[in-house]
């Protein structure tokens, strides 16, 4: 059941199905592939990861030193690339390798300057460096419904992924329709 749009502001709706279900993103990941390296039409699937939550990696401790030599190699990128745009310009090789060092020289000291600065003015509020990723608890492989029994007999002609665990599917609750409202479900009604 799928409405096809002939304006932008029309959504097409799609009606998709669970697949297969599994704990991870690369497992996810890895039977979309196999899917696509048997010639499955793979427009037809969406990964959909549910219960959302974010992680963050402490990756170590951060004082203004640290958070200075941070920002010194920062700089140090960034004046060399400004560099290597300016000395585009120059007429002799020296002269652009100069000027490369030269706006690397100052990249890094005003980096290490502002990431000192910057560090310093938090008060040791935030003394540790970590890395965010929001990760899904459940990675649901959503195929459209004229395409779920090809998809399935693909799927279980080829090897699941060893070191993942198999999810069982949620009930669907028919397609997806944005700006409709939800359909009650039979859990969801009173019982007389």
């Amino acid at each position: 059941m799928a409405r096809l749009s002939t304006t932008p502001d029309t959504p097409v709706v799609v009606d998709r199905r669970v697949l297969v279900g599994y704990d991870n993103y690369p497992a996810a990941q890895r039977a979309v592939d196999g899917l696509s390296d048997a010639g499955f039409p793979v427009e037809y699937v969406t990964i959909f990861g549910s219960d959302l939550r974010l992680e963050e990696t402490v990756t170590g401790r951060m004082t203004n030193g640290k958070a200075a030599l941070t920002g010194a190699g920062g700089g140090a990128v960034f004046g060399a690339v400004v560099g290597m745009f300016l000395g585009v310009f120059t007429s002799t090789t020296m002269s652009f390798v100069v000027l490369v060092l030269w706006a690397a020289l100052w990249g890094t000291v005003t980096g290490a300057a502002f990431g000192f600065v910057n560090h310093f003015f938090t008060g040791g509020r935030r003394d540790f460096a970590s890395r965010s990723a929001i990760v899904a608890g459940r990675y649901d492989v959503l195929v459209a419904a004229s395409h779920l029994d090809h998809a399935r007999a693909v799927l279980d002609g080829g090897p699941r992924p060893a070191d993942t665990v198999v999810v069982e599917p949620a009930p669907s609750a028919g397609p997806y329709e944005p700006g409709l409202p939800r359909q009650e479900g039979p859990s969801s009604r009173q019982r007389t």
